[in-house]
This record gives structure tokens, C-alpha cells and sequence, in this order.
């Protein structure tokens, strides 16, 4: 039996970052991923686990009050505090083989409070499928937009709307996908402007920028979770300046 390791926990981060601390699953033993989960969620009021095992991940869950387990993308999501749902972010799903990530996508924008759609299988081998929704699509905030094969749907979106994409390359296709490279390297390639490109299967990563953009959108700004941070003022940060710049070469 895998002895669990001690944790250090990172409880200050919802403070400064406007998110808690996110429990990567894999290659965690079940102690590690429970004992985590709880200790976020008694300082947080909300807790999330991603890429867990699913032959342990709904047992986990059983035995956390409040947790929830979603088979499809294998997270553990923990809301005792529900975050207020506003603006609108929608995440666009090209086959039914990439919803693992796009739901991981989802949930995340979800716990960081964004109001969100899942668009589901409008991949780019029958275009009508997406121009189905593109009124839609104009009216959100921003977009994630989950493709694997060559990966070429956030180029067809980011062509139609004038609102941030967030491109996001899945492991889905055939030997010459090479597991998700080919779709990484046509979203960065791609020639339409208004893209941005998170790693490989990163749901979660593109989950919570969308979050933040979607934030910007609603507050014009987002929310300050820093004040009560100790910060240099006045000639502590004249003092900490010229440290920095001291012993420097003049250019």
C-alpha cells in the first residue's frame, strides 16, 4: 500500500488569484486527492480535482461531504459556497470525442463563476452545424473552442465573431494526429486573427482564462481579492526599487 505524502497547500491562492488551489489528480493515490480536496474546501468553500483516476474517482467522492463526481471529464468538484453564475461564456465542443475536455472546460468556468453553454458536435465536416449557432456565439464574452483531428475549428469560429477564442488542441485522431500535436500546431498556425492557444487536453487551463476575460466583460475589471495582501508603499518601494536597479549597468 502507497503511503499518502504529506501536502502543502497553497490556501492563500484563492486570495490572491480569485481561484483556490486545483488538485491535479494524476498520479496522486486516493488519500492524497481526498485529504486535499477537503482541506481546500474548509478554507474555501469550493474545491476542484482534475485528471482523477476513474476507478477511484466516484469513491472519493462518496466519501467527501458535498462532492460531486463528473465521469466524463474525471474532476471532483466541491461547491459549498456557489459561486454567483453571470455574463456569458460559451464552450464549443467539435466532436463528441472531445467532451472529456470541453466539459472539464465547463466546469471550471462554472466554479469561477461564469455563466456558460456547451455546444456540442458542430466539428468542420459539416460547417451548417456551427453556423447554426453563430448568432449566438456574437452574444458571448469569450470562447473555447475544444477540437482534436487537425484541429482547424477555432479557425472557423475566430473568422465569424469579433470575441476572444480560446483555442484548446485535444488528443483525439488518427496515428498523424500524433496525440494532439497536429490540432496544437494548426491553432497556433492558424491565420485567423482573435486566437489564443492553451497546451494539449488543457481544459481546465482554458476553462479559467475564459473566466477571468469573462470577468473583465461583466466588471471592467477583475475582482480584488488582494486588499487585506501586505504591499511596500511610499519609500519602501523607492527603497526596494533602488536595490533592484543597484550594481545594474548603465545602458
Amino acid at each position: 500500500m502507497i503511503e499518502p505524502q504529506p501536502l502543502d497547500l497553497d490556501h492563500d491562492r484563492e486570495q490572491r488569484t480569485g481561484f483556490p488551489e486545483v488538485v491535479f489528480g494524476q498520479g496522486k493515490t486516493p488519500s492524497e486527492i481526498q485529504m486535499a480536496l477537503e482541506s481546500i474546501a474548509s478554507k474555501s468553500g469550493r474545491a476542484l480535482a482534475t485528471r482523477v483516476d476513474a476507478h477511484f474517482g466516484e469513491e472519493i467522492a462518496q466519501n467527501i461531504k458535498d462532492a460531486q463526481w463528473h465521469s466524463r471529464s474525471r474532476c471532483i468538484s466541491i461547491e459549498r459556497v456557489p459561486a454567483v453564475r453571470e455574463g456569458q461564456v460559451a464552450v464549443v465542443c467539435a466532436g463528441t470525442s472531445d467532451l472529456p475536455v470541453a466539459q472539464e472546460a465547463v466546469l471550471t468556468a462554472e466554479m469561477a463563476g461564469c455563466q456558460t453553454e456547451l455546444i456540442v458536435d458542430v466539428g468542420v465536416a459539416g460547417l451548417h452545424r456551427i453556423l447554426a449557432h453563430e448568432d449566438f456565439l456574437r452574444t458571448c464574452h469569450v470562447l473555447v473552442v475544444v477540437a482534436g483531428m487537425e484541429g482547424a475549428l477555432p479557425s472557423v469560429v475566430a473568422g465569424r465573431v469579433s470575441v476572444p477564442v480560446i483555442a484548446v488542441p485535444t488528443s483525439v485522431g488518427y496515428g498523424a494526429s500524433f496525440d494532439g500535436l497536429a490540432a496544437l500546431l494548426g491553432m497556433l498556425n492558424s491565420c485567423a486573427p482573435g486566437i489564443s492557444v492553451v497546451n494539449i487536453d488543457n481544459g481546465f487551463g482554458a476553462g479559467l482564462v475564459a473566466a477571468r476575460i469573462n470577468q473583465l466583460a461583466c466588471h471592467g475589471q477583475t475582482k480584488n481579492l488582494n486588499e487585506d495582501l501586505p504591499r511596500p508603499t511610499g519609500d519602501a518601494m523607492d527603497e526596494s526599487h533602488g536595490k533592484e536597479l543597484e550594481g545594474e549597468p548603465k545602458r
